[in-house]
């Protein structure tokens, strides 16, 4: 037997946790001193009210777990006596896994026959939540981990994940996209357009002229890479701007003229300190990413 954990920065809330029988791991950010794990500190994500304070001048540091709060989730599966699956968001983009080894080290001197089972989806936010959908009906149907995470090898590179950034100064703080120059974007109104590569990092592929010019050069991205989109779902992300996703999803729909199952979610909090807001983001499966 054995449980399936998922955590926030893959966009999860409580509610698909649910549907999956799943453990949630809550990634942390902190706000004026105080650390907040969302969905434990508050239970409600506010999004317009979150977003809007960082456009009022708000800075969250985010911060990865600490071995103790690993061993918090996990221990509970262990003493039951279940072995666990985490499906996480990218290793490459975070230290907290280095925690989460150390605190398992600790746990098989207490549990020396469980095991941890873990799959890296190489993304975040909605590139993970796309992967998660798959591998998460597989669990439900019964599969076991080396199964799902057998799928997951052969699907991780075909879920492509394309976004523009809004405003620099939150990317050029956080370091974590290569390629990018925050000096100029702001100024001339340029939004460079990210995705996530197959080491699991955010990489700048090109530059747009305003919000519907990076709109328009996402759908470009879409309409080249998409493979059998129409049998996936597609998840369109934004960041307090559910007006530009919509649009987004209906020009995607004209351009592709296919029938496609698209869902809308706002970035979390931990996520969404690092891109800002009135940012959008496409996941699709696609021939690579």
């Amino acid at each position: 037997m054995y449980t399936l954990f998922l955590d926030t920065d893959c966009d999860v809330t409580p509610e698909i946790a649910a549907k999956y029988h799943a453990g949630l791991i809550s990634m942390g950010y902190m706000e004026k001193d105080k650390e907040i794990y969302p969905y434990e500190t508050w239970d409600k994500f506010e999004v317009h009210h979150y977003y809007q304070s960082l456009r009022f001048g708000a800075i969250p540091k985010t911060f990865g777990l600490s071995p103790e709060k690993y061993i918090s989730y996990f221990e509970p599966a262990f003493k039951e006596g279940k072995d666990i699956l985490y499906i996480h968001f990218s290793q490459a983009m975070s230290g907290t896994f280095n925690a989460m080894n150390l605190a398992y080290e600790s746990l098989k001197e207490k549990y020396p026959d469980r095991k941890l089972y873990t799959f890296d989806t190489k993304g975040i936010t909605i590139c993970s939540l796309n992967l998660i959908y798959e591998m998460g009906e597989l669990y439900l149907k019964g599969a076991t981990p080396e199964e799902i995470i057998d799928y997951g090898n052969k699907e991780v590179d075909h879920f492509a994940t394309y976004f523009y950034a809004d405003n620099l100064k939150f990317f050029a703080r956080s370091g974590r996209v290569s390629g990018l120059t925050a000096a100029m974007g702001n100024i001339l109104g340029i939004r460079p357009l990210i995705f996530m590569d197959a080491d699991g990092q955010m990489k700048s592929i090109s530059k747009a002229r305003g919000r519907l010019g990076a709109i328009n050069a996402l759908i470009h991205y879409v309409d080249d890479l998409e493979d059998h989109i129409e049998d996936h779902k597609v998840i369109i992300a934004h960041c307090d701007c559910p007006l530009l996703a919509k649009r987004t999803g209906e020009l995607l729909q004209r351009s592709l003229k296919k029938k496609l199952d698209i869902i809308y979610i706002a970035v979390n909090p931990t996520a969404g300190a690092h891109c800002g807001p009135d940012c959008v983001g496409i996941c699709f499966h696609s021939k690579h990413r």
